[in-house]
């Protein structure tokens, strides 16, 4: 199972590729729901980070998907 660090250097590492390789898609990440917490001391462990994560995943593979259907 991965941990914290191991997650945030994956979702690193993707949002690089998509900065990279899919700029006009790394425009939208700033609109990608990730509920942040209000509190001053908010609470993001893994799983939000995993959850962040796979939102990122499934964004770019119907990127991917939709942009190879209309080449």
């Amino acid at each position: 199972m991965k941990n914290l660090h191991d997650t945030l250097i994956e979702i690193t590492k993707l949002t690089t590729r998509i900065e990279t390789n899919y700029p006009e898609l790394y425009l939208y990440l700033d609109e990608t729901p990730m509920t942040i917490p209000a509190n001053n001391h908010p609470d993001i462990g893994i799983k939000a980070m995993k959850d962040y994560l796979e939102t990122l995943k499934q964004l770019l593979k119907h990127h991917i998907e939709t942009y190879k259907n209309k080449g």
